[in-house]
């Protein structure tokens, strides 16, 4: 699948960074990607941020270990590398000298000479949106990074950035990173059209709704040993119940876990290149995995849609 207008040709699955070095240590880290990309996976999503919510935690975590597999298995011209900024502790914000400071840091990590899909976090209010493009285009004028892209940005302030490229000859983002899945449906609106006029990839965070689309957590189900149980388990209302059924009936009629479902029917939405999901294990991965040969018929699509409405 081509990321937008870029030469980013990757599977319909990327698999989140956001685990390793925090929930997953580095031994398991390095399974699960080389389970992944054995797998038929392609792009890892990281951020320069992650882990730093952990206690004792200062950020990078997550790039440093994928760096080191990187080296370890001599594989990063077979694997597209996406990381992004804005929310380190010692580079907080988007102005130009924090990005090209924190882009470098992260090629550090990452021990790369390339980024090949930089992501603008979050939006910053306080610095003006034509500086920020400006600073992304320059890092790939110079070769450190090799296509952009924006994440958690409003319609309003895509066309603005879109505009201030456009108006300076700057390089336009190529891909939208927003938080969509079954449950989370706010993307189909404004953002989804400016992907569309845009002809910006998609790639969803959060696409498994923090874990709740697995199917883990249930009425009168077991704890579940997860940092993010209490966020996974809000969804367990009327709607993430209808949810859950139809995903438990796709999955019987195909004999895959619901996760496999879920991800295959975000692939399929509207401009959506690949879903972004994580897991700690081998074990966690073998359903996303799964998901990538899982075709569903336009009733079973219909109907999870309808559930999630």
């Amino acid at each position: 699948m081509q990321i937008g207008s870029s030469d980013l040709d990757i599977a319909p699955l990327a698999l989140g960074g956001n685990v390793f070095g925090w929930t997953a240590d580095e031994a398991a880290s390095f399974a699960v990607l080389d389970a992944f990309v054995a797998g038929g996976g392609s792009m890892v999503d990281t951020a320069d941020a992650y882990s730093a919510w952990a206690p004792g935690h200062t950020g990078g975590e997550s790039e440093t270990v994928i760096g080191r597999w990187l080296a370890a298995r001599g594989r990063r011209d077979d694997v597209v590398v996406a990381t992004k900024v804005s929310q380190h502790p010692d580079f907080r914000g988007l102005a130009p000298s924090t990005v090209r400071a924190a882009a470098q840091a992260s090629l550090g990590r990452l021990g790369t000479d390339r980024i090949d899909l930089y992501w603008a976090h979050f939006d910053d209010a306080d610095t003006p949106i034509a500086e920020t493009a400006g600073a992304f285009s320059a890092l790939v004028d110079d070769g450190l990074v090799r296509w952009i892209g924006v994440s958690n940005y409003s319609p309003e302030r895509i066309d603005e950035w879109i505009a201030a490229a456009d108006a300076d000859g700057l390089h336009r983002p190529v891909a939208l990173q927003p938080h969509y899945n079954l449950v989370e449906r706010a993307f189909e609106g404004g953002l989804r059209d400016r992907a569309e006029r845009y002809g910006l990839g998609v790639t969803p965070y959060f696409a498994l709704a923090r874990g709740f689309l697995t199917g883990k957590y249930r009425d009168g189900g077991p704890d579940v040993d997860s940092p993010r149980a209490g966020q996974a388990a809000a969804y367990l209302d009327d709607r993430g119940r209808r949810v859950l059924a139809a995903l438990d009936e796709v999955a019987a009629a195909h004999g895959v876990q619901p996760a496999s479902v879920a991800l295959a029917w975000l692939r399929s939405r509207p401009t959506v290149v690949a879903p972004i999901a994580s897991a700690r294990s081998t074990e966690q991965l073998a359903p996303l995995l799964a998901s990538l040969e899982l075709v569903l018929s336009p009733a079973e699509l219909e109907h999870l849609t309808t559930a999630g409405a």
